[in-house]
């Protein structure tokens, strides 16, 4: 099966009298390859793999490969009932392998991106979005917690990603460090996301909620309190004895944690997902009235376009035009 080389680094020189700076080149590519997420380039290696498969299963060249084959290639994945979120990223993957290997890369090619619009429009480009969690169900989840460790650990988990509007992989990359108390409440520093792929860092202001049940501040008070922790990463696996690991949780334990404890709540866990708590939050703000400002503020987005998918749903009925005509 082919892999794709590291990247090329043209500005580097290779040549055999610069042989002594063999592990300055190293470091370089260490730094080139850490230009994306590490989660984006998991996803790519992934369908990079799927893709050199399917070449060698048709006796193809995957790297290079020609705009043809991969035109086929998406429409086998929309025959498959791909959706076409998963289909584009399929094609990124397959981009990033190109260029990353030094092959010529001709993104509008028209084999290509004919395929692909004939796709959008024949499966549509509208995403299957997991159910937001907003505050009645963020009661009824927290409600359903435990005061084992277990459930101390959830209660913080889930009022801190829910308030702070986090991505999964922004709350399992929190450390004890990030965080800060004060008389207002707490200043989560975020240090890198996905929308600071460069790590210039942000912060976040939690607030002491209303209802102390629902409070992040408490809560994360109590999991601190309880875990004995002065530093490391801040949301940890715990085994059914109540026994702390060291390392972090991961992004996919996140979403196991919302749909086990939605199911505890009596909801129905197919509905949700670690990404709930983010769109609950925004939904949640947007009912109240809040500003898509104050909303882009917490959540972190920079696209408004991005930012009102979030809240559309919310907003359905406010100011409808509809209402009242009869």
């Amino acid at each position: 099966m082919t892999h794709p080389p590291k990247t090329p680094l043209a500005v580097v020189p290779t040549t055999p009298d610069l042989a002594a700076l063999a592990p300055l080149v190293d470091r370089a590519h260490g730094y080139a390859s850490g230009a994306r997420a590490s989660q984006t380039l998991r996803a790519y290696a992934r369908d990079w793999r799927t893709f050199a498969a399917w070449c060698e299963g048709k006796g193809i060249p995957s790297l290079p490969s020609t705009p043809a084959a991969i035109a086929v290639y998406l429409a086998t994945l929309a025959d498959a009932g791909k959706r076409v979120p998963t289909i584009e990223r399929a094609l990124a993957a397959i981009a990033h392998a190109h260029r990353s290997s030094g092959h010529e890369w001709r993104k509008g090619a028209t084999a290509i991106s004919d395929v692909l619009s004939g796709i959008r429009r024949r499966i549509g480009v509208v995403q299957r979005k997991k159910t937001p969690i907003i505050d009645a169900d963020l009661r009824a989840l927290v409600g359903s917690l435990s005061a084992h460790t277990i459930g101390v650990r959830d209660r913080a988990l889930i009022t801190v990603g829910w308030f702070g509007a986090f991505r999964r992989s922004e709350i399992v990359a929190l450390e004890v460090n990030d965080v800060t108390f004060t008389n207002e409440g707490l200043i989560v520093t975020l240090r890198r996301s996905k929308t600071d792929q460069e790590g210039r860092g942000t912060e976040k202001g939690l607030p002491f909620a209303g209802d102390p049940t629902l409070c992040p501040v408490r809560a994360l008070r109590a999991w601190l309190d309880l875990a004995e922790m002065t530093e490391g990463p801040l949301f940890r696996p715990v085994n059914r004895g109540g026994a702390i690991g060291g390392k972090a949780l991961s992004d996919k334990a996140v979403c196991r944690i919302v749909k086990r404890t939605a199911m505890a709540a009596g909801l129905d866990p197919k509905m949700f997902a670690g990404h709930s708590l983010r769109a609950g939050f925004a939904t949640a703000a947007a009912m109240k009235g809040k500003s898509l400002d104050a909303i882009m503020r917490q959540t972190g987005h920079r696209s408004e376009r991005i930012a009102r998918g979030y809240i559309r749903h919310a907003t359905l009925f406010i100011d409808n035009a509809a209402s009242g005509l009869v």
